[in-house]
Formats: C-alpha cells, structure tokens, sequence
C-alpha cells in the first residue's frame, strides 16, 4: 500500500512511527512542513523535516520531543556568553552538524529536496521524506504587543513558541512566500499516486495549514483517487501538545476536534476529508461532524506508547477502507 502523509512535526513524527509498527510493508512518503524553517546565525534549519528525520532515524529525544539524543549544549552556552541574540532557539551541538550539512549544500546550489535527501541518508528511513517546497517559505504572526508603539509585532512563528512561549494573543498568520512557491518535486506525484492520505494529529494552522497553502497541494488533495483521512490534533476542546489553541480562533476556527474537521471540510462539499477521527472525549461531535459529509468515528487518540499510536493507525487504515467502498 502506498501511504502520503502531509506532516508537521513532533505529532506527526510519533504517528509516524505508530503507521509504521502498524504497517511495516507499506510505502510510506512523508511530505513535510517547512513553514517552521528559519535562519539562525547563518545556518538554514528545518524543525519539522528534522523532527520527522531523527524519530524514525532513532536519533531523537524522546524526552523533549525534538532535537538530537545525547544532545551537548557547547556551541550554545559560547553564543550566550556573547550575548548574542537570538540565544533564546535551543541549537545543539549535533544538531547544529545537521544544519551546517544543510546549509553548506544550499549555499552550493543543492536545493532543499536534494539536501533532505542527502541528510536522510544517513539515517536509512522506512519513509520518503521530502519537503512540502524547495522555496524558501516561513511562518510569521501579527501578535499584539502593548510595548510595541503600534501596539502589534510580527514575528517569526518558531521566535512566538519557543522565545514567547505563545503567550502573546495572535491577529493573523501569514505563511511568507508561499504563494508564489511551486510544490517541491514528487509531492504531487506522491498525493496522486497514494492508495490512502493521511492527515496526522499535527497543528491544523501552522503545520499541515502551510502545507496545503502551496499553490497545487490543495487541489492534488481534493482531487486524488484515493481516501483522505485525518486524525484530531485536538482532544476535550485542547490540543494534545502544542498551542493550536491560540492559533485556531486567529484564523476564524473552532477549537474543537468538529471545528478543525469543519475547518478542513467535506470531500464531497469541495474540501479535502472523507474520514476523520476523533477522541472518545469528543464523541459527541461525531453527528455533528457526519452530517458535514465526513464520516467520523470516536476512537482513543492520546499516543501514549508505540502500541498505543499503532491501534490509531490501525483505525484510520479501517476508516480509509470504508469511505472507499
């Protein structure tokens, strides 16, 4: 079976390796987001592609959720005795090996697939993964900000999660570049050619939201021949990790496992779903959600454990089969 998953990061990487625990044969093809990718004292890196990278590398910390095992902090105590700004984005020593590769290639003409694919290399994925663009792309919010003399700033959104911890109230999200960027190569062919798409529980606004907004990867998704199936991101009217919860209503949405199904909307209807998942804490949105035109199921959604993560899979693979009969 040939999978595509339009991916985000921390969630999406541990759906990932429940898909895979799950179905080992499959034919997995990974699109990632690079709306979180950002410039930092020279070095290009890719949050996402690199969350995604190292979990099914087995190189990742578990504990933290992103970033390297082992991980030494060297480089970054010497760029804080500088005082140098921003010493707020946490760079480790071999994660910074990660972005130097990455950005030495880019410097020489590679583009991003072509070093994506160097760098996964290395660590022998069960996946493909590629990026959503080979356009530089980046995610900006307005946030209010009364010690700003307009009252408002615009940031980076990795500076608003990791330097403010998303305590400042968003007015809009702006994916830069992005409308004129050009799928990267392979993406379309892997929506087009997948016998099931999966939207893992990842952020619906900055995660899977900039993916979408490349120019093509909608309508691919709209008009694929195969099931389209996503699993909520949000459970009890929350966020598993992350803060969705204060991204959704700066783009007019619910937050809910319904408002982000409703948000993404009905095959049928002109959207993108055919089956959506939701956590049995939420299975009263189920009729709600069903009479949208998505067929909808209250299943467990936290992903405790490996196991855990692969019983969801297992559902969604269940959920594909029906909408496609």
């Amino acid at each position: 079976m040939r999978i595509t998953v339009l991916a985000g990061g921390i969630g999406a990487a541990r759906f990932l390796r429940g898909l895979l625990a799950h179905s080992p044969d499959a034919e997995v093809t990974v699109i990632g987001n690079t709306g979180d990718d950002l410039t930092l004292y020279g070095l290009r890196v890719s949050p996402d592609l690199d969350t995604v990278m190292y979990t099914l590398g087995g190189g990742n910390d578990d504990a933290r959720g992103w970033g390297r095992a082992d991980e030494s902090w060297n480089a970054l105590e010497e760029i804080r005795a500088y005082d140098s700004v921003p010493s707020w984005f946490g760079l480790g020593d071999r994660d910074i090996g990660t972005h130097l590769v990455r950005t030495a290639m880019l410097a020489e003409g590679r583009t991003l697939s072509e070093a994506t694919a160097a760098l996964t290399a290395r660590w022998r994925l069960p996946v493909r993964l590629i990026p959503m663009t080979d356009d530089r792309v980046e995610t900006h919010v307005v946030v209010e900000d009364p010690d700003s003399p307009e009252g408002r700033r615009r940031m980076h959104f990795q500076e608003y999660w990791v330097r403010h911890h998303a305590s400042l109230p968003v007015v809009t999200v702006d994916v830069e570049g992005v409308r004129d960027a050009a799928p990267a190569p392979g993406v379309l062919e892997a929506i087009a050619g997948a016998d099931l798409l999966l939207l893992p529980p990842s952020n619906p606004v900055v995660s899977v939201g900039p993916i979408l907004s490349v120019p093509g990867v909608r309508e691919a998704v709209r008009s694929a021949p195969a099931p389209v199936v996503g699993l909520s991101p949000i459970v009890g009217g929350a966020p598993v990790r992350g803060m969705a919860d204060k991204l959704l209503p700066a783009i007019g949405v619910d937050t809910s496992a319904a408002g982000v199904a409703l948000h993404l909307g009905a095959r049928a209807d002109g959207g993108l779903l055919d089956g959506w998942l939701v956590d049995e804490r939420d299975a009263e949105s189920v009729g709600r959600i069903r009479e949208a035109g998505i067929t909808a199921r209250a299943v467990p959604l936290m992903m405790t454990d490996v196991a855990a993560t692969a019983a969801m899979a297992a559902v969604a693979l269940e959920l594909a089969e029906e909408v496609r009969r």
